[in-house]
């Protein structure tokens, strides 16, 4: 018998929203291999989820620090099981343990902290955790936000027993904020480009801040952490998290207000992420992110990363080789900006998931049918996003976004993304909880 997910558009699959039918198509999916997560030896995941030679010529074979945190906190958030995400994080942990030298020279002002190489590196070869030697934009805070926050997350929900060098690394992290005063500190952020004060950032480093003195209320973790090389004093810590808070509440709901127009960012997709998975807004200020997002950023099939973005842009593949497609820009994004037509920035397919998230949280604490439906407008959005049966890709694939080709919006060679995948599983799983 033909599979009646297969006979249908995408576009249709949830016209019956009831749990049956969402654990149906959960399933399907599951069996289609759309949630295949490849697991490096050592617990770690590569961005992409294929083994194409596009993976291995882009660079999407190596490791991402921020991918690699969305990624296992899915796990968590989808199984409640923290086999996966304890195995990522002991792993991501050991990378800076053999690499500490990158925090200590930071930290005691050895070391240039503009210049990105000298920074802890947030990009890496995941099978060896040795550091690659190419230009990258490693000043990038809200990576090391959310490794601070999802150790102490699943740390304060016993999931996670930090050890000894481990709790090295936290602390680290704390002071390493400190140094490079992460309140007002020009980093590359989730985009890894331009340079500048960007509320995103500020928002996942606070995030992991909070989360931590969250767990230093428990004696033995206070205890465990004052025991490290640095230790992290209260007082510090309470300085940083209310300089955080500060900063971000100046620029919010903006992404940056640096009066440089190179830098300043009205709109930027990146700050649903303070909402969901982090929770570090306010309701408020999460009804703002996402009215300007929607409003300003939302596409027919995806969500624009911010106004202005010229990664994947229309013909992307003729204007640029494979190798230098995903190359560090972050010192000439001009170059690749000029080759951007107005109003053909990529359409992103990790953002409809969030989104969906969002609202399915309110939905359950709300129980408002407003809330519901928008939860699934933007599953159903996502749903639409997976690649169709015959894609070059394989069918019911992740794609990181749609770009335009020729008058035509296909999915980019980057597919499929693990962040998207992670994203879309939580989005389904949490509504077929419901």
């Amino acid at each position: 018998m033909t599979d009646p997910f297969l006979t249908i558009p995408s576009s249709d699959w949830l016209r019956d929203s009831s749990a049956d039918r969402l654990t149906d198509l959960l399933q399907f999916l599951t069996n289609q291999g759309t949630f295949s997560f490849p697991i490096l030896p050592n617990g770690l995941f590569s961005a992409i989820g294929s083994e194409s030679d596009v993976a291995e010529v882009t660079g999407y074979r190596n490791v991402w620090l921020r991918d690699n945190i969305h990624i296992a906190w899915a796990h968590w958030a989808v199984q409640k099981d923290s086999s996966v995400p304890s195995a990522c994080l002991r792993t991501l942990l050991e990378f800076y343990s053999r690499h500490e030298h990158r925090f200590d020279s930071i930290i005691d002002h050895q070391a240039d902290a503009d210049e990105p190489m000298n920074r802890p590196h947030i990009r890496f070869n995941g099978t060896d955790l040795k550091e690659l030697d190419e230009k990258w934009s490693h000043a990038q805070n809200d990576a090391l936000g959310y490794l601070l926050w999802l150790t102490c997350r699943l740390t304060n929900e016993a999931q996670f027993s930090p050890k000894e060098s481990e709790w090295n690394i936290l602390a680290d992290v704390v002071h390493y904020f400190a140094s490079v005063k992460y309140w007002q500190d020009e980093d590359s952020g989730h985009w890894e480009e331009v340079r500048k004060i960007s509320a995103s950032s500020i928002g996942t480093a606070l995030a992991g801040l909070v989360e931590l003195k969250t767990l230093l209320e428990a004696t033995d973790a206070a205890e465990a952490i004052s025991n490290t090389r640095r230790g992290v004093p209260a007082a510090l810590l309470n300085e940083l998290i209310a300089r955080g808070r500060t900063a971000l509440e100046s620029i919010l709901p903006f992404e940056c207000i640096q009066e440089d127009p190179a830098k300043r960012r009205e709109f930027d997709a990146a700050l649903l992420f303070l909402i969901y998975p982090l929770n570090i807004v306010s309701e408020s200020q999460a009804d703002e992110i996402l009215n300007r997002v929607t409003h300003n950023l939302q596409g027919p099939i995806g969500i624009r990363r911010y106004p202005g973005d010229s990664y994947w842009c229309a013909d992307y593949k003729e204007l640029l080789s494979a190798d230098a497609r995903t190359a560090d820009f972050s010192d000439s994004l001009g170059a690749r900006d000029a080759l951007l037509k107005p109003g053909f920035e990529a359409q992103w397919c990790i953002f409809d998931p969030i989104i969906s998230c969002i609202y399915g949280e309110r939905f359950r604490t709300s129980g408002r049918t407003e809330d519901k439906q928008k939860q699934m407008e933007y599953l159903r959005r996502s749903l639409a996003q997976l690649t169709p049966v015959g894609s070059e890709f394989g069918a019911f694939r992740c794609p990181e976004s749609y770009f335009c080709e020729r008058g035509n919006w296909i999915p980019n060679d980057i597919t499929p993304l693990l962040w998207t995948q992670a994203n879309l599983w939580q989005a389904l799983m949490l509504a077929a909880d419901q």
